[in-house]
């Protein structure tokens, strides 16, 4: 199973913006007629299901996140769709231990897939909650992703007084090429997958609560709390201003 992490859901809310423009392109590429029941697999703080949930004014969205505070900020944000008629449930939940009642319709995702280790065990769970003819649509970080930042916190997690708390550990990510990932797919049961890459440069507006945030977060958690800011402020010298995300998104389509 992957490290589970609780994430600082209201910040992630404020500084997410990339990842926003990045899961309405991905919603844009998923066919729905609007009675649909769809599965947001890892919502964050709810922002791209707010979209999906607006697409789906007969239908019903079930939005999971393995993070307890992602899972408040998405409740929070959702909240205001109350009596629109459009159904919204949001539960915490691990995707690599996913069960639902009914057969889903579509899976949507995005951001979310490269934070999870077990990628053949993930596509099957997700295999096995659709319907047959179910589409899955999602992008996640591919090959190559945030490497000048991977490089930057590596560089740091090999000096002192660091060192002893990373000694062994080789990050949090799973950044897969586009044809293993098809390979997994179908080995899943899949019928068709259809996966590629494509780069984004990202200069976020905040660029310490960014790496504190998104790209450093796990690697904060297992340091003690004082040297945590040390360890952002060695990884924020390395990147430097303005501080340049060198993305590569993996982008997924696959029919069950």
């Amino acid at each position: 199973m992957s490290e589970t992490r609780d994430w600082d859901g209201s910040t992630y809310d404020r500084i997410s913006a990339p990842q926003h423009a990045w899961g309405k392109e991905v919603l844009e590429r998923l066919p729905l007629q609007g009675d649909e029941t769809v599965l947001d697999a890892g919502c964050g703080s709810g922002r791209v299901t707010e979209m999906l949930a607006e697409r789906l004014p007969r239908g019903r969205v079930i939005a999971v996140d393995a993070s307890p505070s992602m899972v408040d900020a998405a409740r929070e944000r959702l909240g205001a769709l109350k009596g629109t008629g459009v159904r919204v449930d949001v539960r915490v939940m691990d995707l690599e231990a996913l069960q639902l009642e009914a057969p889903l319709d579509a899976i949507l995702s995005t951001a979310t897939f490269h934070w999870i280790g077990d990628h053949e065990r993930l596509f099957a769970h997700l295999r096995a909650a659709l319907r047959p003819g179910g589409h899955l649509v999602a992008q996640c970080g591919g090959e190559g992703n945030v490497r000048g930042t991977r490089e930057a916190a590596q560089e740091v997690s090999a000096r002192e007084p660091f060192e002893p708390y990373m000694r062994g550990w080789d990050g949090p990510w799973n950044f897969s090429s586009a044809e293993l990932a098809e390979e997994r797919l179908r080995a899943a049961g899949f019928k068709e997958a259809r996966c590629w890459l494509h780069d984004v440069e990202v200069y976020p507006p905040e660029p310490r609560e960014f790496l504190r945030t998104v790209n450093l977060g796990s690697h904060l958690l297992r340091l003690p709390e004082e040297l945590r800011e040390p360890f952002v402020d060695a990884v924020h010298e390395i990147v430097g201003e303005p501080y340049r995300i060198d993305y590569v998104r993996l982008n997924i389509e696959a029919v069950a």
